[in-house]
């Protein structure tokens, strides 16, 4: 176990410290998606399938002191935005196409400001996400199923995105789901943007999929700090109640690196269940001591890293059960949180 805790520490801590010059303007995004240097990955030509993923990559920006957002003319930066898309990729991208922009995503150092000050370094990352979704609707998309996916801050850019961009019902139509996993949503949120659908089942479409992972022992994160509730969704029982899913029902946990390989796969590694007060994924079976927060704005307990990876063969097979029934036309199913659709039932 701490051998493949300290791979995935080591992915981490190896990311170089990326410097741009200093943002103290926040212009509008001035982006030319059309030039294919400002994609990560753009599959435009791939047409065997009918759906697209369009992911958003997490934090891989350091910044310093004058600089809270990565420039987009650094290609080293750009070299480790490759490597964090291909970590995930593998879940995603067996029957879509594969879209990832780059953006001028903010850095490590933004999440020790107050969420205010914060959030300034957040809207100029999402003025480039949100010129390049657009420019992907209009001229690749065509009417295909959509999924999002992001994790961290790519996870809180598809939610902006489902806010402003899905009150659109053609579009809403088009959405498989949105996969926006480390990072919280909350109920609130859901009342204020009434189009927004949480995830109730493993089967439903249109919907947000969203779960952070903690120790057992943990009350408060940067994520999900103390009084905060979250919504979130059990990958391994896909229920949104607290019933415990045991280790038997983790078909895989793997682990990856920047070239998108599995390094070393457990089945069966953890079990899972959602906390009742705080709305998060506690984690069972495994320590903080083999799987160490690995970053200075987490408390060890806080399994922000292994999100994907903990449950990734789960949440592969549930992108292509969605995929299919979606592609199939079938309705979403919506149904109780009491009586949800687990693995391995019948869902029509």
């Amino acid at each position: 176990m701490k051998k493949i805790a300290t791979i995935i520490l080591s992915l981490v801590m190896s990311l170089p410290l990326l410097i741009t010059g200093c943002q103290q303007e926040m212009p509008k995004s001035n982006v030319n998606y059309s030039d294919a240097n400002n994609w990560a990955y753009c599959e435009k030509d791939n047409k065997e399938t009918k759906a697209d993923v369009f992911f958003i990559c997490p934090t891989v920006y350091k910044g310093d002191e004058n600089s809270f957002n990565m420039s987009l003319s650094d290609e080293e930066a750009k070299k480790a935005f490759i490597g964090a898309a291909n970590m995930e990729k593998g879940i995603y991208d067996e029957n879509a196409r594969f879209f990832a922009p780059f953006y001028s995503q903010a850095g490590l150092n933004a999440y020790t400001l107050t969420a205010e000050d914060r959030d300034r370094y957040l809207l100029y990352a999402y003025e480039d996400i949100r010129s390049a979704f657009i420019y992907y609707l209009d001229n690749y998309n065509e009417g295909r199923s959509i999924v999002l996916a992001g994790f961290s801050q790519g996870a809180d850019m598809c939610i902006r995105l489902m806010k402003e961009f899905f009150t659109d019902e053609k579009l809403q139509d088009q959405l498989v789901a949105c996969y926006a996993i480390g990072w919280a949503i909350t109920e609130e949120e859901l009342t204020q943007y009434p189009h927004l659908k949480f995830a109730t089942n493993k089967a439903d479409t249109g919907v947000i999929i969203s779960f952070n992972c903690e120790a057992e022992n943990v009350t408060n994160s940067l994520l999900v700090p103390e009084g905060v509730k979250a919504l979130a969704i059990n990958p391994l029982n896909w229920r949104t109640n607290s019933e415990k899913a045991d280790k038997e029902k983790n078909i895989g946990a793997c682990f990856t690196n920047y070239d998108g390989n599995i390094n070393s796969e457990i089945p069966n590694l953890t079990g899972a269940y959602i906390d009742s007060k705080r709305g998060t994924l506690k984690i069972t079976d495994v320590t903080a001591e083999d799987y160490p927060a690995g970053l200075d704005i987490f408390e060890d307990g806080v399994f922000h890293l292994y999100d994907y990876q903990f449950f990734y063969r789960n949440l592969q097979e549930n992108v292509s059960y969605r995929i299919e029934r979606h592609l199939s036309g079938e309705p979403s199913i919506s149904i109780g949180e009491n009586t949800n659709i687990g693995v391995g039932e019948k869902t029509a």
